[in-house]
């Protein structure tokens, strides 16, 4: 079963310095029946004007996973981590027993694109925790890399709950192949560009659910095109987060065409053929909680 999510029905908030869509309920943006998808509770696609960001504030008991697709994010929080983080690198921040961190945009001039991802640990107040790594483009270049995961295998991030993160880029007509287990199940968002899913097309900023008690087979293909005014050929960033009986995907891109990609059943998403020059779109957040 797919349940769509469009772009046009999220929720919205213009802060001045922040710009933000919320795919689930957030905040100040309410809707009871989108709170959620299984264990998944948070997915924010934020677009942070320069030289400004968000003051120190509080977390606790939460996985935190955040993502920069444009600019960089500079990061300091309560247990003395300092760093800024770049397109390609993932950053895991285990809330725990509670901590406290700021996060801003270092430019004077250019805006900042954040995704960030929040998944409920498998237990409470456990202790926080703070890991960064880099994946080049190469190791996410046709293939679904693990970036994290419940046990850090192949070089993730761990996070504290049984999930799994895959990220990668697919050029034109390339196709990943991926096998879910039964009973878990799968979230779409498609953070830029046009994919397909089954015989479901979804654009920038729809999201879907996808829930199947077998076994399946997911297969994601990219067709990507440049644009009418001769942009480079775009990459498509595709991540798959599984938790628990749930399998997440993700698809975002560095810098030009993106979707976020979860699916569990026998899917297919196709990226589609589009005009990169419009890519200057507003920055989206998108926050998905999981129904558990």
């Amino acid at each position: 079963m797919i349940e769509i999510r469009r772009a046009s029905e999220r929720g919205f908030a213009d802060h001045g310095w922040l710009r933000t869509h919320h795919t689930f309920s957030f905040a100040g943006y309410q809707d009871p029946r989108f709170v959620g998808f299984r264990s998944l509770r948070v997915i924010n696609d934020d677009r942070i004007a320069a030289a400004a960001g968000f003051p120190t504030h509080p977390h606790r008991n939460m996985e935190i996973i955040s993502y920069v697709a444009e600019g960089a994010l500079e990061h300091r929080d309560s247990m003395g981590n300092g760093s800024v983080i770049r397109p390609g690198e993932l950053q895991r921040m285990s809330a725990g027993t509670g901590l406290t961190h700021s996060e801003f945009n270092p430019s004077d001039s250019e805006e900042t694109r954040l995704l960030q991802i929040w998944i409920l640990p498998m237990r409470q107040d456990l202790d926080p925790g703070y890991e960064q790594k880099r994946f080049d483009e190469a190791s996410r270049r046709g293939r679904l890399c693990l970036v994290a995961s419940v046990d850090g295998r192949d070089g993730s991030v761990t996070v504290s709950q049984d999930a799994s993160i895959y990220a990668a880029l697919l050029n034109e007509g390339e196709t990943v192949r991926h096998e879910i287990a039964p009973g878990r199940g799968v979230w779409v968002q498609v953070v830029r560009g046009r994919v397909r899913l089954d015989d479901v097309e979804l654009q920038e900023g729809d999201g879907a659910a996808v829930e199947q008690q077998a076994a399946v087979t997911d297969e994601i293909a990219a067709s990507v095109s440049q644009s009418s005014v001769g942009v480079r050929q775009a990459t498509a960033d595709v991540a798959r987060i599984s938790e628990g009986l749930d399998d997440i995907s993700l698809s975002m891109a560095d810098v030009k065409t993106v979707a976020f990609a979860v699916s569990e059943g026998s899917v297919s998403i196709s990226k589609r053929a589009e005009e990169l020059s419009s890519l200057a779109a507003t920055m989206n957040r998108l926050i998905a909680k999981f129904r558990i």
